[in-house]
């Protein structure tokens, strides 16, 4: 008989995001945004 065994262990920490990274974030989200209306947008004209 066989016996087998594994154990894995998970953990979890919260990332500090620097202000630069924050900054970048931001405009990423900015820009997803302004392209999410334009398409908004330009389905409504059709």
């Amino acid at each position: 008989m066989t016996l087998n065994i594994l154990f894995f262990t998970i953990t979890i920490r919260k990332r500090k995001v620097t202000l630069q990274e924050a900054a970048q974030q931001e405009m990423v989200e900015k820009l997803y945004e302004q392209n999410r209306d334009r398409q908004i947008s330009m389905h409504h004209f059709m």
